[in-house]
């Protein structure tokens, strides 16, 4: 017999099997084709830059311009990057006179959308803008009502509003999302718990292709004033809007009907832009690299920095500080049974204590509705600090006083996710524990900023973001962890 007679008969003998596999091969790439076809085009596409999109990404066959209804997109502008930190207080919540502050994130939020010529994308847990939507009649309702109204009038004046949300949804009542859809809104509801078992947990914005926001914040009223959030709002910057927006595009077709998890997202979806390649630009005359993470690893095609290696990265490459402001620290599962130990970020804190001298802070989230198991770890990484050989650990709990807000639900707590260092500012939608990073969505935002000499007084973005932990972490509502401080059961004494 000659060499390879047998490979040649065996091909040959299996030849119905090898046709069937081309066949269901050729079928899903035909599928995932067809669904990015369907994906809300924002004013920019079918224009980015040339060292963006590799020649490769052909083979999946370019993407059309889209078009807003009622005419042609408008020419690209040149870009003028900024980046605005924005937060929101909780009402009865007074810090010290003169403390630091980002803009009212209802503010900056109608200011963006008033921003709005062409489309808005939504990436959201869920929504719930008005008090109807879970019985509540209060005053404070009235900012979601006003974004809700904001949307309408979008919609009105024919400025395409696309949303992918989770399914199913926390907020059932609502009938935001069904009011949009009348008035034209196109609305995806992303099955994660049937694809990863997570949740759609992102919370971002991409407007006109050109603006965005990301942060702590949901498409709920209480995140505008009985919540305690932060986010970052990115302004003329189209590059960092479309990178985001290709995360975007991920969930849209995971929205549609009958989809699955590629084995390989489209090369059109991968991303240029990332921890190995930043994106670099003046933002305000300030020299400034950043990139957007994604989590879980399933929904982060060729080139996206996994949100977890964003993490990771920002903790090994601090020397003098890490701040981080969370709402929840697990090193477990948290939604998984049994429960599985995971001290990735756990021991990323300890190693940089121990082993670089770094000064590590850590406020967690202390509310009516916090699981009493995280403390038993809390109080394990505070007791790791050791002053006297140099390993500085410190822990403390911020509790939001409910006061006469307790006709609200799940609200009255700090719902933050950053993180800061000298070097780099991190803005996240997750919190820490395993599942957030494996099996539910999220996006990350790292920038780091260097103050250039010729302008004295200029603040970078990590330095106004630490300055803003240092207000919460001094403030009367960060609470110790020394079993005799007020506030263990979360209920504030003060």
């Amino acid at each position: 017999m000659q060499p390879g007679a047998g490979a040649k008969m065996g091909a040959k003998a299996g030849h119905p099997e090898v046709l069937g596999m081309l066949v269901v091969l050729w079928l899903g790439a035909v599928t995932v084709t067809y669904l990015l076809w369907q994906v809300p085009r924002s004013p920019t596409w079918g224009r980015l830059h040339q060292e963006e999109e590799p020649s490769r990404s052909r083979e999946w066959g370019s993407s059309p311009a889209w078009e807003p209804r009622g005419g042609r997109a408008p020419q690209p502008q040149p870009d003028s990057c900024r980046l605005v930190l924005v937060e929101s207080t909780p009402q009865d919540l007074p810090f010290a006179a003169g403390s630091p502050s980002a803009q009212p994130l209802a503010q900056a939020w109608l200011q963006l959308l008033d921003t709005a010529q062409e489309s808005v994308h939504v990436a959201s847990y869920y929504w719930s803008l008005t008090g109807n939507d879970i019985g509540v009649n209060d005053s404070s309702s009235q900012p979601g009502e006003t974004l809700l109204r904001k949307l309408q009038q979008l919609l009105d004046r024919n400025v395409s509003l696309a949303v992918a949300t989770s399914c199913p949804t926390l907020a059932r009542n609502s009938t935001d999302l069904r009011d949009l859809a009348n008035r034209g809104a196109q609305v995806r509801h992303v099955p994660l718990g049937r694809l990863t078992r997570g949740v759609l947990h992102s919370k971002f914005w991409v407007v006109d292709g050109r603006h965005v926001y990301m942060g702590s914040a949901n498409m709920d009223w209480r995140s505008l004033t009985q919540v305690k959030e932060l986010g970052a709002i990115i302004y003329n910057c189209s590059r960092l809007a479309r990178d985001l927006d290709k995360t975007f595009q991920t969930y849209w077709v995971l929205g549609a009907p009958q989809a699955v998890l590629p084995r390989h997202w489209p090369w059109n979806l991968s991303a240029h832009i990332n921890q190995l390649q930043p994106f670099r630009a003046r933002f305000d005359g300030v020299p400034t690299t950043a990139y957007f993470s994604a989590s879980p690893p399933q929904l982060c095609p060729h080139g996206r920095t996994r949100d977890l290696d964003a993490l990771l990265a920002v903790i090994r490459a601090a020397r003098q500080f890490i701040y981080a402001s969370v709402m929840e620290f697990f090193p477990t599962t948290r939604f998984r049974r049994p429960v599985r130990y995971w001290p990735v970020l756990d021991n990323a804190l300890r190693e940089a204590a121990l082993q670089r001298g770094v000064r590590v802070r850590l406020l967690v989230s202390c509310g009516l509705n916090t699981d009493p198991r995280m403390f038993p770890y809390l109080r394990s990484l505070q007791a790791f600090s050791n002053p006297q050989a140099g390993v500085s650990v410190d822990v403390k709990v911020f509790i939001v006083p409910v006061g006469n807000h307790s006709n609200i639900p799940f609200s009255r707590v700090n719902h933050c996710k950053f993180m800061v260092t000298e070097k780099a500012a991190y803005v996240g939608t997750s919190n820490w524990s395993e599942d957030y990073f494996s099996s539910t969505s999220g996006v990350g935002l790292v920038v780091s900023q260097r103050a250039p000499s010729a302008q004295p007084g200029v603040t970078t973005v990590q330095e106004q973001l630490r300055q803003l932990f240092e207000r919460d972490w001094s403030s009367r509502y960060a609470v110790g962890l020394d079993g005799e401080a007020q506030g263990q059961d979360c209920v504030w004494r003060g």
